[in-house]
């Protein structure tokens, strides 16, 4: 493991020496050893960078970040760890919300895009393939986790940490605390500026998609991964796994990317 650089007061990663670099953002409840599984199968022939998102690492105090200052951590550390470069971003969960704005906005910085689990999550096509029952569970369980940030403290942690047992989170649970859930807060009472006036994402560059098969409701629509699939450079592949594909089938999830980065032409 090397020793991190601090960037925002976030510890970054960066382990490889490949020219190219893979960018990895994690979700809830995760750390930036989310991906130790493909740091170790990619350093070999590109860099890998990550970090535990602004506020979700148990070692530091705990604070609400806002969409508009994660975008700009994420462009910083790029800049430090990437200086003059195109990245990959490898995005999973809550990192894909992330990591597809910070794309939108500054696209310039962005090369290709690989996707874990959260394809078009909340648009109207989404919504419309979900079922009630669906809605509800991810009402429950959401408003169950912003509850738990805003409460905070051991009793906040102890509803996190049963809502991990309950969705079988493979994330340690020494790591985990009801800080990570302030995306869920500001998800369901617009505070810290809210996510209402984030656009939607229409991937306008290579984008690898890798979602799970067994879950009780999916986080993207058949039309969206149609419409990805059509395009020239994309692809969307199904796993059997849950919602944590690269811990679920790690080995199959890597030789995918692999592959699919393969099939690009050095610049």
């Amino acid at each position: 493991m090397t020793t991190p650089r601090q960037i925002d007061d976030v510890d970054v990663f960066v382990e490889g020496a490949g020219r190219e670099a893979i960018v990895m953002v994690h979700g809830w409840p995760d750390t930036w050893r989310l991906w130790d599984d493909q740091v170790e199968y990619f350093k070999s022939r590109y860099r890998c960078v990550r970090f535990t998102l602004p506020g979700f690492d148990i070692a530091r105090p705990g604070r609400a970040h806002s969409l508009e200052a994660l975008v700009a951590t994420l462009k910083r550390v790029i800049e430090r760890t990437c200086p003059g470069e195109k990245v990959t971003l490898m995005l999973h969960d809550w990192g894909c919300v992330f990591g597809y704005q910070f794309a939108m906005k500054h696209p310039t910085l962005v090369q290709r895009i690989v996707g874990v689990d959260i394809g078009d999550a909340g648009s109207p096509a989404h919504v419309r393939s979900m079922s009630v029952k669906a809605k509800a569970m991810v009402f429950a369980y959401q408003l169950w986790l912003a509850i738990a940030w805003r409460i905070g403290g051991r009793a906040g942690d102890r509803m996190t940490l049963a809502m991990v047992r309950a969705m079988r989170c493979p994330s340690d649970p020494q790591f985990i605390s009801s800080n990570m859930c302030y995306p869920y807060y500001i998800r369901w009472f617009g505070a810290y500026g809210s996510y209402r006036h984030a656009p939607a994402f229409t991937p306008s560059w290579p984008m690898l998609y890798l979602y799970g098969r067994r879950k009780p409701f999916q986080f993207q629509s058949a039309p969206w991964v149609e419409a990805l699939r059509s395009r020239p450079g994309s692809n969307a592949l199904e796993f059997d796994t849950g919602h944590w594909v690269m811990k679920g089938k790690p080995q199959e999830f890597n030789q995918a990317v692999a592959a699919w980065l393969a099939s690009f032409s050095p610049d």
